[in-house]
């Protein structure tokens, strides 16, 4: 099997304020003084990304942005692009998560508008697909995740997935509700999407692509989701927003689970 190092996110969504994210990137820092077995990374409001570019600048811990504009520049109000997240020394972006396709109401070709702007840009991409309770309750969870991973992904070479698009499959049912999907929902809608990957992008890309699970991750069930074979990582949310929840699902490797 292809070795993939786990990659461990934090999306803070629209929550913290400059006190308590200085507070965290301190401890933060300080505890990476007792390496983690994974890789890291914050996704921040967009107003504190310099902050905590600046704070954890030199750890290796991935720093990126919640969204972006497909275009460079223009009469967009409220918008930033994929090319202002570079300029100002973000590393990476998430595109398509639930709550822009569901909420602000990001259609797949637009989630693919973005996707194109991050990586054109430098950015590396963190693309989130998943399905509704409705759409699980029907049956329709793999044509929802392949409808998105086609759209999202289709003529994107291997090299360029591999090595530069994480996947995140986030059920959305299981976002900020409390539900988590078992451990073998999650192996099986994993294993599913390497397989889809695979039949896009080749089997050896699909092998190495990076593929973490969304949707109400804790410590206390982080080992038994990461110890699944596909299941290559965490994109938090709730439990980011507080540094001790967030290290303990980085070191799901030592929680004895």
């Amino acid at each position: 099997m292809t070795a993939r190092r786990p990659f461990i996110a934090g999306n803070w969504k629209m929550h913290l304020d400059r006190v308590a994210i200085d507070g965290f990137c301190k401890g933060l820092k300080l505890n990476l003084a007792d390496p983690v077995d994974c890789r890291l990374g914050i996704f921040p409001p967009v107003v504190y990304l310099e902050r905590v570019l600046r704070a954890l600048d030199g750890t290796g811990v991935t720093v990126g942005a919640q969204t972006c504009h497909p275009a460079d520049q223009g009469a967009f109000t409220g918008e930033v692009s994929a090319r202002m997240l570079a300029d100002v020394g973000a590393h990476a972006v998430l595109v398509g998560h639930s709550e822009r396709r569901h909420v602000f109401g990001e259609t797949d070709s637009d989630v693919r508008e973005r996707l194109d702007a991050a990586l054109t840009a430098g950015l590396d991409v963190v693309l989130c697909v998943g399905e509704t309770l409705d759409e699980r309750r029907a049956g329709d969870t793999l044509q929802v995740v392949q409808r998105q991973l086609q759209v999202g992904l289709s003529g994107v070479d291997g090299d360029t997935l591999a090595g530069r698009i994480t996947i995140a499959y986030e059920p959305v049912w299981a976002i900020g509700t409390g539900q988590t999907a078992t451990p073998q929902q999650a192996q099986e809608a994993h294993a599913e999407i390497r397989k889809m990957l695979g039949a896009l992008t080749g089997a050896d890309a699909a092998a190495r692509t990076i593929i973490q699970y969304g949707g109400s991750v804790k410590p206390a069930n982080a080992a038994e989701l990461m110890d699944c074979p596909d299941v290559d990582g965490a994109l938090v949310g709730g439990a980011s927003l507080e540094l001790s929840s967030f290290e303990a699902i980085a070191r799901f490797d030592r929680q004895g689970v």
